[in-house]
């Protein structure tokens, strides 16, 4: 028996024209899949609507037309017409509820239902820990108050939510302990507590992804290999070899499975922090989900360790007085990193060597990385920006070394400027040139209090004036950045990350000398450094810079003031302006009008639609029907399509 192929390919075939014709008369781009569903639903209700119009108003009674087929024609046009409209109010609606592109295509649901489920058993198990340490609340948006006016027992209720939620989370909570311009110090202090500290993964994985990673066996690149891994973290972990020509070194090596667990829980980080920023005011006022990307990003870079091969080169080509390792490239890649082996311990573990040490000693140790660190941020721009103990070495002879560069800074010429200005401005207790050095570094807010922040700064400089100040030279920054953020500064990524180097360099300072005066030594380096940068050298070389690059400008400058003159004396001087210049403006411009054309014309096609329907005059066509009523009833849908594209253009994605 023969397929009978042609009913319902002509039924697809209407109904991707339908489709075509309502995206066309929505003027928005509409996800092609619904609008084909839509177009079939059309096309089947179309004869239905049809025929049972037909019946109800008597024009066809007994199979036969009772009014002519011109009439019969018209009205059942006009019926059609009406069944595909309310096809448009269909998408209309759906575009409101779900706009194209939030929801999967059909293809991802039916390729991607193992990662979907596998991600949302992980969203259940990331809320179950919400709800167990009381945060279930704020995730789901009911509690409209902010967090970070709670007690310390929410703080401590995150940082336990976070450790147990695993690296990822983890690494969430030490990002954010470094926005102490964001959040209070409680917080800060108990995410800093934060370790990704891990139990190590078997030799053997880790020896298969080394081996994958170099492309060879191992033992064809490498003398020895120690199975028992230096330091294990949750992401990597680090391992002693030796080279076959006898060079000490180390491999860090990512383990199998971090690149896929922290991608899925990035993502449904960026989904909390979305919902967190509509659903409460803290989380818009904090832009969690601009916080969430920026991390995001951050994490992605530290997953991909060319990013950290060339960290490291930057850093090696400016530092000076601290050792850094050197990178096999040969044998390194995107997953492990072949570097020479430091000498030297973590400070952190270097307790009884630096008890062996003078206190003199010890104070010069610090004074020389305190050095180190303000001349990256001031000189060169390229800083270490993670210097918690664990990554500062210190040798037997009292040497310096650094270690994962997974995070460096970056300084433009400008910001390392306004920062050098920042600290000479705080070494001289001026408020005044410190507010203009913060204006220049963080750009002017609209509606700025320029003299009650001068006040305020100058309080703040005060305090910490004698050392009293509790934190040192990064508790100092981190109350004069959470107080710029109260005058609506937005803190830029890479100024963040300066002096969340300083957090954690205070720290690392504290462990090699205990003794040391933080603040008087930074006040004399921050000193030190903008002398070097004022001197009349310095200051020649970079005014013939400038004029080198202004010569142009100063040659042709003479002319043009010639022309300026001469068109003032015969009057010829106008100034051309050119509003809506730009062409955001414009095209938002144009949209505004298009869419008040739109919406005007709708409401005069439905205000005279009205009047034709109702109008108790004219011809009849149909038995109860008359030509007017006809003509409006076409009118009222030209009128309720115009009010459904305003609709979908008030509605559309910009």
């Amino acid at each position: 028996m023969a397929v009978d192929l042609f009913t319902p390919l002509t039924l697809l075939l209407n109904a991707c024209l339908a489709a075509v014709v309502a995206r066309r008369v929505l003027g928005v781009p509409v996800g092609w899949p619904r609008t084909i569903l839509v177009g079939l639903f059309v096309t089947f209700s179309i004869g239905s609507a049809v025929t049972s119009f037909a019946e109800m108003a008597g024009i066809v009674t007994g199979g036969r037309f009772t009014v002519s087929l011109s009439a019969a024609f018209i009205l059942m046009g006009l019926v059609t017409a009406w069944v595909f409209v309310l096809g448009l109010v269909v998408l209309v609606v759906l575009e409101v509820l779900a706009p194209t592109g939030t929801l999967p295509s059909p293809l991802d649901l039916l390729t991607g239902w193992k990662a979907r489920r596998r991600r949302a058993r992980r969203y259940a198990q990331i809320m179950k820990i919400a709800v167990r340490h009381g945060l279930g609340g704020y995730l789901r948006g009911r509690r409209r108050t902010d967090p970070y006016h709670g007690t310390a027992k929410i703080a401590r209720s995150l940082r336990a939510a976070l450790n147990e939620g695993g690296v990822t989370f983890v690494k969430l909570g030490q990002m954010l302990s470094t926005r102490r311009d964001l959040i209070p110090t409680e917080f800060a202090d108990q995410l800093a507590a934060l370790q990704t500290r891990a139990e190590p993964e078997p030799w053997q994985d880790i020896k298969a992804a080394a081996e994958k990673a170099v492309g060879r066996p191992l033992d064809e690149v490498f003398a020895e290999v120690d199975p028992e891994p230096l330091a294990a973290a949750s992401v990597a972990q680090v391992h002693a070899a030796r080279l076959l020509d006898g060079a000490e070194v180390v491999l860090k090596v990512q383990r199998p499975q971090a690149r896929t667990q922290v991608t899925a829980d990035v993502e449904i980080i960026l989904r909390l922090a979305r919902r967190l920023e509509r659903g409460t005011p803290w989380g818009r006022s904090l832009r969690v989900f601009e916080l969430a990307k920026g991390f995001a990003a951050a994490l992605d870079e530290e997953l991909d360790y060319t990013v950290e091969q060339d960290n490291l080169r930057s850093v090696a080509a400016t530092i000076e007085g601290i050792a850094v390792p050197e990178i096999h490239e040969e044998l390194s890649s995107g997953t492990l990193l072949v570097m020479t082996r430091l000498p030297g311990t973590p400070v952190g573990a270097a307790g009884p060597l630096l008890a062996g040490f003078t206190a003199e000693r010890r104070e010069r140790i610090a004074h020389r990385l305190l050095g180190e660190v303000l001349r990256q941020l001031v000189r060169t721009g390229i800083f270490h920006a993670d210097l918690h103990p664990g990554n500062v070495l210190v040798g037997e002879d009292g040497e310096l070394g650094l270690l994962d560069f997974g995070s460096v800074g970056r300084l433009d010429t400008p910001t390392r400027s306004a920062l050098g200005m920042l600290l000479l401005a705080i070494d001289g207790d001026d408020a005044i040139a410190a507010t203009d050095a913060l204006i220049e570094l963080l750009d002017r807010p609209e509606g700025l209090a320029e003299r009650e922040l001068e006040r305020r700064i100058g309080h703040l400089m005060a305090r910490y004036r004698t050392g009293f100040g509790r934190g040192g030279p990064s508790g100092m920054f981190a109350e004069l950045f959470r107080l710029v953020t109260a005058y609506g500064f937005a803190v830029p990524p890479q100024i963040a990350a300066a002096f969340r180097a300083l957090a954690g360099l205070d720290g690392t300072l504290a462990l090699i000398s205990p003794d040391i005066d933080v603040v008087a030594a930074a006040r004399e380096q921050g000193r030190a450094l903008m002398r070097e940068a004022v001197e009349p050298g310095a200051v020649r070389a970079r005014l013939e810079e400038r004029l080198a690059g202004y010569l142009p400008i100063i040659q042709r400058l003479p002319r043009r003031l010639n022309h300026i003159v001469e068109d003032l004396e015969q009057g010829r001087l106008s100034i051309n302006v050119r509003p809506l210049a730009h062409d955001g403006d414009r095209h938002f411009l144009n949209g505004l009008v298009q869419q008040i054309v739109i919406a005007v014309l709708a409401a005069a096609a439905t205000l005279g639609a009205i009047m034709l329907i109702t109008a108790d005059v004219g011809p009849m066509i149909a038995p109860d029907i008359r030509l007017l009523g006809v003509a409006g009833g076409a009118l009222l849908l030209v009128g309720f399509v115009l009010a459904l594209r305003s609709l979908a253009l008030v509605f559309k994605p910009r």
